[in-house]
């Protein structure tokens, strides 16, 4: 990942008993641990307000690192001096007075004060005051905030204000783990280090692009959070358009965290707005029903356990998605993502336009783009579909499509490749900002959804159903057809 740092870390973590730490923030820090890359004297609070000691919490966390580590992965020693790192402290977070026991821990104050908030949103300015008042933190500790910020811009705003009374924007690190993703970074170096994509990466050379996040899972029991959120706020306004904003920005100026940020802030402010009038022919909402998942029947939204029979939220939304500047002009984005589809897929397709003469078997014409198809999961890497001549004398001229492929854990099969947290706890650690994202993106884009939620609420029309297992609603299909065009699989 890199070499290692010798900054001695004091982390603070806030809601160290919840599903997010359990599951991806201390595994992170054990695979950090494992490659040497925690500083000799660097410690964790776990701070949650579950009745229990330092020693029941690592017996604890034992267990759960034997869960979610991969076995081949999984090294007791490792873990077991990883977990002597590891201290606990109950606390109410609405306890002001409470806060004052964080300053008895910190015994090293040469140590890096991160604050890591995996509470929900609501809190965020609870706890920031409270630290405040108890002068738990300096102008140089790093706080990590979760998403979602906010529900819509006016509730970002109330929470990035909370965070800001009481820390700079230079000390606030907002995370979206799909930007710790190694293809999503790579997305920079395949962009502006090969001239070969550089030079062809406007509107005279690329057609369409396609991104779909697919989920096959369905709400796994969060379905009191998931329908107050949706899947456009749950994934729309977070993931899928910072991943929109990598493909279509500008090349920064250089690599510093501001000038990535700067030029993502530009596709944001560039994209156009969905008028009531665009809402038939470029957004599509659905909610799954009963169906097949991985061969076995599931229910429908409305049968999931909790639910509402009377809940129009939806859990797939397909967008067709314009950016009005020059590089992008007359190029569509059609970005989709859902629950209950047939396979869990992340991936980023860039049409190439054909040659402007065509002159083999007219047949194949159909063959005639080259399409760049960027993998996020499941196996990362990159495969870009080139035409070469068919092989065989009776062939003649006759073309076929075969891909160049780049399959990171296959190339490279001696690197590990690390989590999306693990990539960002590091950077966090040392202080780099680049993958994290500034206030103004979070307003921008809500700014974007959130004329797309009141079309939805002023139109009145409730989502398309589709069955569980399918890739959403036949709409979604019409949407891209219209235009001539096609998801890929189907194609």
């Amino acid at each position: 990942m890199a070499n290692r740092i010798t900054t001695r870390c004091d982390i603070m973590l806030f809601g160290a008993m919840g599903d997010l730490a359990q599951r991806k923030l201390f595994p992170a820090f054990y695979q950090l641990e494992r490659a040497g890359l925690l500083a000799d004297g660097s410690r964790i609070l776990a701070i949650a307000r579950r009745e229990l000691d330092t020693a029941a919490v690592r017996k604890h966390l034992m267990e759960r690192l034997e869960k979610y580590v991969k076995p081949e992965e999984f090294e007791r020693p490792v873990a077991e001096t990883f977990l002597r790192r590891v201290e606990y402290q109950i606390l109410d977070f609405h306890d002001e007075e409470g806060f004052g026991v964080l300053n008895s821990w910190r015994t090293e104050y040469d140590n890096q004060l991160i604050v890591y908030l995996a509470s929900p949103p609501s809190m965020y300015g609870v706890i920031a005051r409270n630290l405040s008042s108890a002068s738990c933190c300096t102008e140089n500790t790093r706080v990590v905030v979760e998403k979602p910020i906010g529900h819509d811009l006016e509730s970002s705003r109330v929470i990035n204000d909370e965070l800001g009374a009481v820390y700079s924007e230079s000390q606030l690190f907002r995370i979206d783990h799909y930007l710790g993703k190694e293809t999503v970074q790579n997305l920079i170096a395949l962009r502006f280090a090969n001239n070969l994509f550089a030079s062809q990466w406007d509107q005279n050379h690329i057609s369409h692009v396609e991104i779909t996040v697919a989920e096959s899972v369905g709400i796994e029991g969060r379905w009191g959070y998931f329908d107050k959120a949706g899947q456009i706020r749950d994934m729309i306004q977070n993931h899928m358009l910072q991943l929109l904003c990598l493909i279509a920005m500008d090349p920064p100026a250089d690599l510093s965290a501001d000038s990535i940020r700067d030029e993502k802030v530009k596709v944001l402010k560039a994209l156009r707005s969905i008028t009531p009038d665009m809402m038939d022919t470029c957004v599509v909402r659905g909610q799954y029903a009963a169906g097949a998942s991985t061969g076995k029947p599931v229910p429908g939204y409305l049968e999931e356990e909790g639910a509402n029979n009377r809940s129009e939220t939806e859990t797939f939304v397909a967008l067709k998605v314009e950016i009005d500047n020059w590089r992008w002009s007359g190029v569509p984005f059609y970005i989709r993502t859902g629950k209950r589809l047939p396979e869990k897929l992340s991936q980023i397709i860039i049409h190439f336009k054909p040659a402007p003469h065509y002159i083999f078997d007219p047949d194949q014409r159909h063959l005639a783009n080259n399409k760049l198809i960027i993998r996020l999961q499941p196996d990362e890497g990159m495969s870009l579909k080139i035409l070469t001549k068919d092989q065989g004398l009776h062939k003649g001229m006759r073309l076929r499509q075969g891909p160049l492929e780049l399959t990171f854990s296959e190339t490279f099969e001696a690197e590990r490749i690390p989590d999306a947290y693990e990539r960002l706890l590091w950077e966090v650690m040392k202080g780099n900002q680049y993958l994290f994202v500034r206030r103004d993106e979070v307003e921008h884009a809500w700014r974007w959804v959130d004329r797309i939620i009141q079309n939805w609420n002023d139109g009145g029309d409730p989502p398309k159903r589709y069955a569980s297992g399918t890739w959403g609603p036949v709409a979604s299909i019409a949407m891209i057809t219209r235009d001539g065009r096609s998801w890929y699989e189907d194609a």
